[in-house]
């Protein structure tokens, strides 16, 4: 869910939910962005993009899986965005490439990749000073260049990232968190899906949570990619990749657990 205006959002939450979860909902509230084609009024945002070359420092080996080159699928540029996401970007990793095993070759030579494997999907930092244009070795898959600019949004939880315990709610009336959030804020839910996202909260609308947890908390999402038929990417029937990583390990600026999980209908 995403707004545009914290005190909006705090109205509508209040509201819908009642003072109690209504403020607990917004506490749970991060910054993120859109991420859209550039236009004259919304410029490309940093060195942010789609596709195009990997942006790694000289000597950073390509990723691969199961002896298979991973395809570079974004760019991130932090520095750029890193003055709306403040204290909720902990560590300034510079340029984030992001990896996913996508090879252009037949099934058959790919087939037993478990592409669920951690190995599958890589995060890749590179100090933007240093960072020199890698294009992709073969047979990986390379897309179109494409800068985005990236709309500073706040976002909220969707139902199916929360938990027991997040909001206060009437029991007898709902029958876990999600259903008091899918019956109360009604057409602000999910409404990310089909956009491609970064930091924030993801859609989750595959009825199953995309962050998860552990005793630190909620992972920390990283990255939505939606279908898009410009690029020529896609993933399964309405489908969309999403990049997390361990809120430790982000705040320690270890993107090597970073993690891929790929949803579809």
């Amino acid at each position: 869910m995403r707004f545009d205006d914290s005190g909006e959002m705090l109205r509508v939450c209040v509201e819908r939910l009642g003072e109690k979860a209504g403020r607990q909902l917004v506490a749970m509230a991060r910054r993120g962005f859109l991420l859209d084609r550039p236009t004259a009024a919304a410029p490309a945002t940093g060195r942010c993009r789609l596709g195009g070359p990997a942006l790694l420092e000289p000597g950073t080996a390509w990723p691969e899986a199961g002896g298979l080159p991973l395809s570079l699928h974004a760019v991130l540029d932090t520095d750029a965005l890193a003055p709306w996401l403040g204290d909720e970007l902990p560590t300034r990793p510079g340029l984030l490439n992001f990896f996913y095993l996508d090879p252009d070759v037949p099934y058959e030579v790919y087939k037993d990749l478990d592409l669920f494997d951690p190995e599958a999907c890589r995060v890749i930092p590179a100090d933007p000073a240093r960072a020199v244009e890698t294009p992709a070795p073969e047979p990986a898959r390379s897309y179109p260049a494409t800068p985005v600019h990236a709309a500073p949004v706040t976002m909220l939880p969707d139902c199916w990232d929360l938990e027991e315990g997040d909001l206060d709610y009437d029991s007898d009336e709902h029958w876990g968190v999600p259903s008091l959030v899918l019956n109360t804020m009604d057409g602000l839910d999910a409404n990310t899906a089909g956009h491609h996202c970064a930091f924030g909260w993801p859609d989750t609308s595959y009825a199953s949570p995309v962050t998860g947890r552990d005793a630190d908390g909620p992972a920390i999402h990283l990255l939505q990619l939606a279908e898009d038929a410009e690029l020529g990417w896609g993933w399964g029937d309405a489908g969309t990749m999403y990049f997390t990583i361990p809120a430790k390990a982000f705040l320690a600026g270890d993107y090597s657990q970073a993690r891929a999980d790929m949803r579809c209908c």
